[in-house]
């Protein structure tokens, strides 16, 4: 679903005379299969937020190729949204002074959903996530755990194969936590979604993934099963030591 092949990106910052070439991702290459779940790992500023821009069409590639759902994100963009969901756990995609149905009716003709599939989808959706009280609700006066639970659900409204997720559990308290965690477990399970993980939260790794990717400078530093990771520990460290000695080293 995801195939990423020595893929690089630069910047170039600064001014006149003082420009200098930023390598935000360096010869990366990883591919993510069908029903994957996958935690992609790195600290601030390892190149995480630029993959997903890469994976999502936001950003071009300086080099190397991206297929995301057999698609080049760059060149198909229109086409790709139709097969991905995105949810940035700090910025929502819903309309701040609009309730939350009205919200899921502009998505519905954003991504042009038949009628039928989208009362479907919304009615599973709104089961599933405990949203019925909520749709007449504007999006500014939900918590922070229902907003999240209302960007869960526009990403999915129109069925994608594959969803990425940036921060999903980021500010939650621990109920709304596990709540969201088990959500995206049982999609991933019995819908067989494509899911990839940023977080820096290590609870929602060790509870959804199997699979851990970890970039550091731009380029990948481990992948591998999430036993693989914890058969790099000494006794008795923990998932974010092994983490952060990874790093570190």
């Amino acid at each position: 679903m995801i195939e990423l092949d020595r893929v690089g990106r630069s910047f170039t910052v600064g001014r006149r005379g003082t420009k200098k070439t930023v390598h935000a991702v360096r010869d990366l290459s990883f591919t993510v299969g069908a029903g994957e779940f996958v935690g992609y790992l790195g600290p601030n500023g390892a190149g995480k937020s630029t993959t997903i821009k890469m994976l999502t069409g936001i950003l071009a590639p300086t080099s190397g190729s991206i297929r995301v759902a057999g698609l080049d994100p760059t060149r198909r963009r229109t086409a790709l949204a139709r097969r991905i969901g995105v949810v940035f756990g700090q910025r929502t995609t819903l309309w701040w002074d609009l309730p939350l149905r009205d919200s899921f009716e502009l998505i519905r003709h954003l991504y042009k959903v038949d009628q039928v599939d989208f009362r479907r989808r919304l009615g599973e959706l709104t089961e599933l996530l405990d949203l019925g009280g909520l749709m007449t609700t504007p999006v500014r006066q939900l918590s922070l755990g229902q907003r999240m639970r209302g960007d869960i659900t526009a990403a999915l409204l129109h069925d994608p194969t594959v969803l990425v997720l940036d921060e999903p559990t980021i500010g939650l308290d621990v109920v709304s936590k596990a709540a969201m965690r088990d959500f995206l477990r049982r999609l991933n399970a019995d819908r067989g979604t494509t899911v990839l993980l940023t977080t820096h939260d290590m609870g929602d790794i060790e509870k959804l993934c199997r699979r851990v990717m970890l970039i550091d400078h731009g380029s990948l530093a481990f992948d591998g099963t999430l036993d693989d990771l914890r058969a790099t520990a000494p006794e008795g460290e923990s998932i974010e030591e092994v983490v952060t000695r990874l790093y570190s080293g």
